[in-house]
């Protein structure tokens, strides 16, 4: 899975990337053997059920801290966007190629509106970040209609007169976009409207527009939340039906660097954090940590995780699944105990999860085991939520 970070100049991108990846110290066993500059590792926080369980578990793709289980994504910090960058103006092949392989975007905007178009200081409110917003996704649905309408007359003769179905066709030019062929019928069901022959270019960027929120979701982080103008445009972002997530990308990244540093204990997303040694603090550290700790009273949390969050569990509606090879004591081969947490599509089977541990595994599956009631479950039964699997193979 990968999570593409996006926006302008000055808008605090780059500390909220900074403050995403900086776990990846604490893991022994990393989870990717390559990573570029611009990528990094986040963590999507959920309830580990190791507490419901009654065991200490032994992670070893993940981290689980007190309770909450930290399971590895990766993150790219995508390049930055210009008007009519869908033409390839300035960085924009870069930016376009980058959100291509995303699953899901974060687009972290100036909430205060303190930034002007060009990522300027400017006075709070004088720039809208709701134009922002809609000008990124305007040049992304641009982008991708584009592609969608290269040959389109030829592509909907085939469709209407050789009975190939158009989301086949699409699924082929679309293949480097990692866009499913049913998510391309299922929004093509929901907007036809007249003969593909018919179709023009506002039915093309109708189509685009479409496909984008729900190939390509987009989670808007607000940041700058503790400046006084963005309540008000929080509010209005909101009111647009967008997912958005107040942010304080700036202390977040205090948090965290002071985390890594033994000054203070905070597990990321948390409302409040516990200085180890108030003597030990410099009269500004004792200073930022007091703001910081005001701004968590006020707004709950820096947002930083929860935007995270957001972008895997609501936008791409991911479900936590546990494997294990012994349904009884919870624990892999070696003895690891809940060893793995898997994130998975709502909907996905037992052979998913076979699929998403090793591919063997799936092509020889015969059932699996539901650990808590240890029900027999068929290749079918549709896997819930923090369900905890034994998979039961004929290669084992």
């Amino acid at each position: 899975m990968l999570i593409g970070l996006l926006g302008k100049t000055n808008v605090g991108k780059s500390t909220f990337f900074n403050a995403a990846t900086m776990l990846n110290a604490e893991i022994a066993d990393h989870p990717f053997t390559t990573i570029e500059p611009n990528i990094g590792v986040a963590y999507v926080r959920v309830d580990c059920v190791c507490k419901e369980s009654g065991v200490k578990d032994s992670p070893r793709r993940s981290i689980c801290i007190d309770g909450k289980r930290f399971i590895p994504v990766k993150m790219i910090d995508v390049a930055g966007l210009v008007p009519d960058a869908h033409k390839g103006r300035g960085l924009g092949n870069k930016f376009l190629d980058d959100a291509r392989q995303a699953d899901v975007l974060i687009h972290v905007v100036d909430a205060s509106g303190s930034t002007d178009s060009e990522g300027r200081r400017c006075e709070p409110s004088s720039n809208d970040p709701l134009k922002d917003i809609e000008f990124v996704e305007l040049e992304f649905d641009l982008w991708l209609a584009s592609i969608i309408a290269r040959d389109w007359a030829r592509s909907a003769k085939e469709a209407e007169h050789k009975g190939i179905k158009m989301e086949h066709i699409l699924a082929s030019r679309l293949s480097g976009l990692a866009i499913e062929e049913h998510l391309i019928a299922d929004t093509l069901n929901a907007i036809k409207g007249k003969r593909f022959s018919e179709w023009d270019d506002n039915d093309l960027l109708r189509f685009a527009r479409a496909l984008r929120i729900n190939a390509k979701p987009i989670v808007i982080a607000a940041n700058k939340a503790d400046i006084h103008t963005s309540r008000a445009n929080i509010e209005r972002i909101k009111a647009t039906g967008r997912i958005v997530v107040p942010c304080i990308a700036e202390a977040e990244l205090l948090l965290r660097r002071a985390a890594s540093k033994g000054l203070i204990e905070y597990i990321p997303g948390d409302g409040r954090f516990k200085v180890n040694d108030e003597s030990s603090l410099s009269i500004e550290q004792r200073r930022a940590l007091e703001k910081v700790r005001a701004l968590m009273e006020e707004y709950g949390n820096t947002g930083v995780q929860q935007a995270i969050n957001a972008a895997v569990l609501d936008a791409l509606h991911m479900i936590t699944v546990y494997p294990v090879e012994n349904e009884h004591n919870l624990t892999d081969k070696d003895g690891n105990v809940l060893p793995d947490a898997f994130l998975l599509k709502h909907g996905s089977t037992p052979r998913d999860l076979a699929m998403s541990v090793h591919s063997d595994l799936a092509k020889n599956f015969l059932y699996a085991i539901d650990a808590r009631s240890k029900q027999r479950l068929g290749a079918d039964y549709r896997l819930r939520d923090r369900d905890i699997i034994k998979i039961v193979s004929a290669s084992r």
